[in-house]
């Protein structure tokens, strides 16, 4: 499965899996960071004569800037808050986050462990809500502490707050502005946090 698909993703998600594997796509909320390489996925399948639509599950606003009448290989599935869904071996429920229309964290099961996505939130939403017993969060920190209220994101402070008193036992900070210092997000992530927080990165690998 692949959960958000933004640019530059598909040429990255080559490298590790044949695109044919691909048993269905998550995309949480619509803005373009999040799944403009859709259309290259529905590309690949439609060219490499896909025999099945491959399954999107995806806020309705996904659907209306994609353009559904003009990707046939996509099957649309529209979630909103307190919707779950089975895919594949894995169980998904989706909550509703503090950003910009509809945006959709996910709790994921599956295998006897559970994995938070936040997607993008302010700090007015908690991953709380996802549930206790996450074996790994990942979470957005955008920037830092000093420019918190300036959007609707989480500072790496926030961040590390938010998994501290939803349980997480693991901590990935992603979704960084690309002019904020990597090393300064961690840094006050750790902090708040009260352990070690791993910074999400091009190619590495968690297994949980």
């Amino acid at each position: 499965m692949v959960v958000d698909a933004g640019p530059g993703t598909f040429a990255v998600l080559q490298t590790v899996i044949d695109p044919a594997e691909i048993d269905a796509v998550v995309i949480t909320h619509h803005h373009p960071d999040h799944w403009t390489d859709l259309l290259a996925i529905e590309t690949q399948a439609r060219v490499g004569r896909r025999r099945r639509p491959i399954p999107v599950y995806a806020p309705a606003q996904v659907a209306e800037v994609v353009a559904v009448d003009k990707t046939p290989m996509l099957e649309w599935r529209t979630v909103t808050d307190g919707d779950r869904a089975g895919i594949g071996e894995a169980s998904f429920a989706f909550h509703r986050t503090a950003h910009a229309l509809e945006t959709l964290a996910a709790r994921i099961d599956g295998a006897g462990r559970a994995m938070g996505y936040c997607a993008d939130s302010g700090p007015e939403w908690s991953p709380e809500v996802l549930g206790h017993g996450l074996d790994l969060l990942l979470c957005e920190a955008t920037y830092t502490v000093e420019h918190e209220g300036t959007a609707q994101h989480m500072s790496g402070r926030q961040a590390g707050m938010a998994a501290r008193e939803a349980g997480a036992k693991r901590l990935v900070i992603t979704h960084r502005w690309p002019t904020v210092d990597a090393e300064a997000v961690a840094t006050e992530a750790e902090a708040a946090f009260g352990g070690p927080v791993e910074q999400a990165s091009i190619g590495k690998e968690y297994t949980l």
